[in-house]
């Protein structure tokens, strides 16, 4: 259509031949789309900072991804590739619209970053299974960006795809000597307050990354830092498979938990101590949960200090059971084709603002 309208253009010497092809030519109408969209975009970054000083703040702005366009139907190789059942693209982009439409509607502005990808990336992009569980990708601790390293190669090009993305939306905060040598995914960092950070040595997480970063966590005005090397399997593959800050003075946790010790890194010092002492010391109670569906019960994001986001297939009465969370609001939403992926509401979620 573009080489017709351009030999009628000529014949008729219209002027202005240029914008009208751009109207018929995809690749220059695309990429004039993307540069005003990346206008407008870079003037709405402008308007706020990364900020994330607790788990339990009010959630203001998000980064999801939308799951792959690829159906896993086969059931052996979907736990080849760590899955725990097949998974139907369109019922799994049916639970993530579900998803991403309880989070606006709550108030939450969402970035979906597949949608700022180039062209190539995204042909790339929606092949890779896991790319909607982007709380491994980075994490924001205190004003400050950290970069993930992937500790799998089936997971390996999501990083530099969002990371591109990211120092493109915050160069101010963007900090090159973030990214660590060594494996390092976000799923297992909780912050706890702006005191303490929990970080757990899981399948994909080593300690020389953790050592790499501590100093970027001590000068954002952290003091300590602890560390648990929990058991390394399916289900216990990142921190918060384990456990979650469910309230401001609240952490819920699988029983076992309570018999590992942390060791607490401080800028000056190192000493090991048990896990809910550690925890009671800075303010947190800690609900002990002996039975337990991993992913749905533990894998939840706080929206807000009253208002947990949890799975269709998460046990509510158990939570509500506690004397602390009596009066929290339970929103709910369906994700169970996406949860057959290995991950749960908080692996989909990166927080980049919380108040």
């Amino acid at each position: 259509m573009a080489a017709v309208l351009h030999t009628v253009l000529e014949i008729y010497s219209i002027p202005s031949c240029s914008k009208l092809l751009a109207l018929y030519n995809p690749k220059v109408n695309g990429n004039a789309n993307r540069d005003r969209r990346e206008e407008g975009e870079n003037t709405w970054m402008d308007s706020f900072q990364l900020n994330c000083w607790s788990e339990h703040g009010e959630l203001k702005v998000v980064m999801l991804c939308a799951p792959s366009i690829v159906d896993v139907t086969d059931l052996t190789i979907a736990e080849q590739v760590g899955w725990s059942d097949t998974v139907n693209h369109q019922k799994a982009m049916e639970n993530f619209m579900a998803f991403k439409t309880t989070l606006e509607n709550a108030g939450v502005h969402v970035l979906d970053y597949a949608k700022e990808l180039a062209h190539d990336q995204q042909l790339l992009s929606e092949q890779l299974l896991n790319r909607y569980f982007v709380r491994d990708l980075a994490c924001v601790i205190g004003n400050r960006l950290l970069l993930g390293k992937a500790g799998s190669s089936l997971r390996r090009p999501e990083y530099p795809f969002a990371h591109s993305l990211l120092e493109r939306w915050f160069p101010q905060q963007w900090i090159v000597t973030s990214q660590p040598l060594h494996s390092f995914e976000c799923g297992d960092l909780l912050i706890l307050n702006k005191d303490a950070v929990l970080i757990n040595l899981g399948m994909r997480t080593t300690l020389e990354a953790i050592e790499s970063l501590k100093e970027s966590i001590f000068q954002e005005g952290f003091s300590e830092i602890a560390v648990i090397d929990l058991p390394k399997s399916n289900d216990t593959l990142h921190l918060d498979m384990n456990c979650n800050v469910v309230n401001a003075n609240l952490v819920v946790a699988k029983s076992f938990v309570r018999h590992f010790p942390v060791q607490v890194l401080t800028a000056q010092s190192s000493r090991f101590d048990m896990v809910e002492p550690f925890l009671q010391r800075h303010g947190f109670d800690v609900y002990w949960l002996d039975t337990y569906k991993t992913i749905p019960d533990i894998n939840f994001i706080n929206l807000n200090p009253e208002t947990l986001l949890i799975s269709k297939q998460a046990t509510q009465q158990q939570l509500l059971a506690h004397p602390l969370l009596k009066k929290k609001n339970l929103l709910e939403v369906d994700v169970t084709e996406l949860e057959k992926g290995g991950g749960g509401i908080r692996c989909m979620t990166l927080p980049l603002v919380r108040t």
